[in-house]
């Protein structure tokens, strides 16, 4: 049973401590006693031609930008040297970002807007940082099973604690890694956010989950999963309760969707068989990206949960894997008819895909 501890930074910010065992002496604290509260501004401003959001946060311009190992902010506290981590070595750290794209504060300083047809207002949420290792050089996929189940509870767990926030209405779990992918610390690590909206690509998946369950009394994750596996063709991994696939559309070179058996809303929801199920896949599909080029794969994963509020009898938990590589020195650029139209042109045939991270060679 993963344990956790709580402290406080030194500006007020919370700590979390996950390990895989209880036990471990994670009380050092923060010794950087003049650490000045973070000034923090985050607006959501809506735009009513294409019905979505931008987020402004100037803030953000002064977070920390690449820098050296020695100074890394999320390496543990060794030598006089302190860190956002204090304790001087540790399993799974999350704790509050000093540079947030969303902050509970924001409602204190951010006015309403409500002259059409411009509307804006506070950011209300919440963005936390996880470190899935305290060695700076390792990675996601070199971790242990063990400790991988060690990040999916604190997931599980962080997920739980947002959703009870009142104004967040999404939860989202996600780890960009590597530099292409505008990685500014190497140390291995991942995000949180929760958002005081729902995203509008979650939003309308949730709209075409309710449709469909409304027309045909089915979830439309469980009905593509059984097409998928009926097919075979873009097939990865399985296991007895998990199962890997590219999609059939697949928007990116390389693009896997790691799909629960079970109907489930989030990751709080699986129980502890599933937990220990999908350390074991996922860090399968995470190596078999890093096995595709001759250097590791740039990759962005997330969580697709079920909205705080909305839509959670419908929707089928996945997490969505993809990298901008699409052949080795090659990157995938989102040009004009992605970034303008937002129409994704794929370089890969998901077949082909789906055949190259099973190891299997084949040609174009």
């Amino acid at each position: 049973m993963t344990a956790r501890q709580e402290t406080r930074l030194a500006d007020g910010r919370e700590l979390f401590y996950f390990d895989s065992e209880p036990g471990a002496d994670r009380s050092a604290p923060d010794r950087r006693v003049d650490l000045p509260e973070a000034e923090t501004s985050s607006e959501v401003r809506w735009n009513p031609l294409f019905r979505d959001y931008a987020v402004i946060a100037g803030h953000r311009q002064a977070r920390t930008y690449k820098p050296p190992a020695d100074r890394c902010p999320l390496c543990p506290s060794r030598n006089g040297s302190s860190t956002e981590i204090p304790a001087d070595d540790y399993e799974v750290a999350v704790f509050e970002n000093r540079f947030p794209s969303f902050s509970l504060k924001a409602a204190a300083t951010v006015p309403l807007v409500d002259v059409p047809p411009f509307q804006s207002g506070p950011g209300d949420g919440r963005c936390e940082v996880v470190c899935f290792s305290s060695v700076h050089e390792d990675s996601f996929a070199h971790l242990s099973p063990a400790r991988a189940r060690t990040v999916i509870d604190a997931w599980a767990d962080r997920t739980a604690a947002l959703a009870r926030i009142d104004s967040i209405d999404y939860v989202f779990c996600f780890e960009n890694r590597g530099e292409e992918i505008g990685v500014t610390l190497s140390h291995p690590h991942g995000q949180i956010y929760g958002y005081p909206f729902v995203p509008p690509r979650f939003f309308r998946a949730g709209e075409a989950m309710r449709r469909y369950r409304e027309r045909t009394g089915e979830c439309l994750q469980c009905r593509m999963l059984d097409a998928e596996l009926s097919v075979g063709d873009r097939i990865v991994a399985e296991s007895a309760g998990w199962v890997a696939y590219v999609p059939f559309a697949a928007r990116w070179p390389y693009e896997v969707r790691v799909v629960p058996r079970r109907h489930l809303p989030d990751l709080p929801a699986l129980d502890d068989e599933q937990r220990e199920d999908l350390a074991t896949i996922y860090l399968d599909v995470l190596q078999r990206f890093d096995r595709l080029f001759d250097t590791p794969a740039p990759y962005i994963a997330g969580w697709q949960q079920a909205p705080v509020r909305k839509d959670r009898d419908v929707w089928h938990l996945a997490a969505e894997i993809f990298t901008i590589r699409r052949a080795p020195g090659k990157l995938k650029y989102l040009a004009g008819s992605e970034s303008g139209a937002a129409i994704w042109i794929n370089d890969v045939t998901p077949e082909t895909a789906a055949a190259r991270l099973r190891g299997e060679m084949v040609g174009d």
